[in-house]
């Protein structure tokens, strides 16, 4: 049983830099960000699996950068230029399938972390 534990988030000014850390209990084949805003439905932001492949939500490429930890259970996002439509709850997100879970959304993954909080300042 895969848990999730993330660290990061806080309160910054519109082109300022953040940075959200993952930890998984074990490897997992892919881990992934999504944001969620109240009232919207969940935006995949990023997901990286153990091959390397990374995949970036079109509003975020170029200014975050996903990254894993050469044991595999650890996942980075540095965000940069964040913007006030940046704002939002993260969640780090797993998923074990490695032959399905690069083709799926990270906000259909089953395991999660508790989430955490990115505000504008």
């Amino acid at each position: 049983h895969v848990q999730l534990v993330e660290s990061g988030g806080g309160s910054v000014q519109a082109g300022g830099s953040l940075t959200l850390s993952c930890s998984a209990s074990t490897p997992v084949a892919c881990m992934g960000w999504f944001r969620q805003v109240p009232g919207k439905d969940p935006q995949e932001v990023a997901l990286m699996n153990t091959e390397g492949h990374r995949r970036y939500s079109p509003s975020v490429e170029g200014r975050f950068t996903i990254s894993r930890g050469s044991a595999d259970n650890i996942l980075v996002l540095e965000m940069t230029s964040l913007t006030p439509e940046d704002s939002a709850t993260y969640y780090c997100a797993a998923d074990g399938d490695r032959y399905q879970c690069y083709w799926q959304s990270v906000t259909k993954y089953k395991i999660l972390a508790q989430g955490t909080q990115v505000t504008d300042s």
